[in-house]
């Protein structure tokens, strides 16, 4: 087991590297020069030539990158300094050489060109509220659509059964942004003399006599949309499923003991039908925190999507980079989870 959990991790290291490469080489091709976004167009060519030395764009390429893997790396080398050492936040592990030492730290995700903040303090804020909307958009397509999706395969061929079909099609098929933009308008505008509900709003709000006001109404409407399509699928595997385990011989047994039907759906049928909805669900966690980028912008929701569309925006390059690695870094940490637990539940993937 210790040998399957190590390959995996294995690989998904091989991945995150990949990321590195591809978002790093791909943001140094971009036009724009980041010496002039950190010091505006009326910088002198002393400044600018100060700030190139200090990010490092006065070397190759190639360096650039050593440098930037050094910095996003949880363990880098780095010269035994104060300054450094106060500016990563590093402990030392061991010396090498005369005046460096290898340190573990956490990753420096560098600073933003518009706010002059750490990145990862950018991300520390808004990561939360992402978060909260993620795990909560989950929640609510896994409770309706395993409720939908039983009801469903016990009203086979009824009106029931072909309505949650039709919806579960249309929630694949609607964008993520088109339906956002759908249900803003409609919730939030047209009946929102009836939901209470506004058109765009976050998680906390301001309030000039109580301060900071934890507002769970704007989270409505944006759960539900990035929990729509998520949610059409698990009504359809659940319906599947379901119809599949009713057929089995033991759920004709136990009906001809004399189980009422709610015992024999709810108890034995349903957990052996679980098997696909629970793959579903595990996988589309990670989904949904990139998914959650425009869904957050259409609602002024101030999550990491937001912040990520809003800095690309205004070419705020080390924050979109952050952003990227760290739902890159989300997408291969939830992979290893699921095989992992894939390969304590069956001992068959091991062997595999």
């Amino acid at each position: 087991m210790i040998s399957y959990i190590l390959n995996k991790v294995f690989y998904g290291l091989l991945v995150l590297f990949g990321i590195v490469v591809t978002v790093f080489f791909l943001f140094n091709v971009l036009p724009g020069d980041p010496a002039r976004m950190t010091q505006g167009q009326r910088s002198d060519v002393q400044s600018l030539e100060a700030v190139r030395k200090e990010l490092g764009l006065d070397k190759p390429l190639s360096v650039q990158f050593v440098l930037f893997v050094n910095d996003i790396s949880p363990i880098g080398i780095h010269e035994a300094d104060s300054a450094l050492q106060a500016k990563y936040h590093f402990s030392k592990l061991f010396p090498v050489g005369t005046n460096k030492v290898l340190a573990l730290k956490w990753p420096y995700l560098r600073r933003s060109y518009q706010t002059k903040r750490d990145v990862a303090d950018i991300l520390a804020e808004t990561i939360p509220n992402t978060l909260v909307l993620a795990v909560t958009a989950m929640i609510f397509a896994t409770v309706i659509g395993i409720t939908l999706g039983v009801i469903s395969a016990i009203k086979k061929d009824t009106w029931i059964d072909k309505g949650s079909i039709a919806f579960s099609i249309i929630g694949i098929s609607a964008p993520s942004f088109f339906a956002g933009i759908l249900i803003a308008w409609l919730f939030g505008f047209v009946l929102s003399r009836y939901t209470g509900l506004n058109m765009s709003g976050s998680l906390h709000n301001y309030d000039p006599f109580k301060g900071e006001v934890l507002t769970m109404k704007n989270l409505i409407l944006p759960m539900i949309t990035l929990g729509l399509r998520p949610l059409a699928i698990i009504v359809q595997l659940t319906r599947s499923s379901m119809l599949e385990v009713l057929s089995q011989d033991y759920i004709r047994t136990a009906r001809a003991k004399g189980l009422s039907n709610y015992s024999v759906v709810w108890k034995h049928a349903l957990r052996n039908a679980l098997n696909p909805v629970v793959t579903a669900v595990s996988g589309w966690f990670a989904s949904l925190m990139a998914g959650s980028f425009f869904v957050e912008y259409i609602f002024g929701y101030n999550g990491l999507g937001k912040a990520t569309v809003d800095a690309l925006g205004l070419s705020d390059f080390p924050v979109v980079m952050g952003s990227i690695l760290f739902c890159g870094f989300i997408f291969v940490l939830t992979n290893i989870l699921v095989d992992v637990l894939y390969g304590v539940l069956d001992p068959r993937v091991r062997v595999r």
